[in-house]
């Protein structure tokens, strides 16, 4: 009875709450799960790459390789299919798509051509992090408005 099963009700309101989803109750997105992980350690290597040698804004490298940074902390989250991280992840994405813009639209040269791919990848990311977490905020939406509708029947 303690063990959780897809086929358990979603809320024990009485006792222990609403229950959270999990791997039995939302079928994970395997594909989305590696794009997203694919996309962001090829946007780290590029930041590092770009910044460092292939175009960087000063001769000999830049210390915008640091940008890298952000991403590399995400990544081990990303990697483990972690839900708090891909959804923060998503958010710190949309700074690097929109770098990507303004320099894929700026620049010349090379860089211009990394900052389109920039933007490319930081889409891909963005993609496969949403349809990765989608279906784990639906679950708990409906879980939720079951916990809701125990609790009304219960008062």
């Amino acid at each position: 009875m303690n063990k959780p099963d897809a086929q358990q009700p979603a809320a024990d309101v009485s006792t222990h709450g609403p229950l959270r989803p999990n791997a039995t109750s939302v079928q994970r997105n395997r594909a989305a799960a590696l794009g997203a992980t694919t996309a962001l350690a090829v946007l780290i290597a590029l930041c590092v790459a770009w910044e460092w040698r292939l175009a960087p804004l000063r001769p000999g490298g830049s210390a915008l390789v640091l940008k890298a940074l952000p991403l590399l902390l995400a990544l081990p989250g990303v990697w483990r299919q972690r839900l708090y991280t891909l959804q923060w992840a998503s958010m710190l994405i949309l700074l690097y798509f929109a770098e990507g813009v303004v320099r894929g639209w700026s620049d010349r040269g090379l860089s211009a051509g990394l900052g389109w791919l920039e933007a490319t990848l930081s889409a891909v990311f963005f993609v496969c992090a949403l349809a990765y977490v989608a279906p784990f905020k639906r679950a708990a939406k409906r879980a939720a408005r079951q916990a809701a509708k125990q609790a009304n029947t219960t008062t």
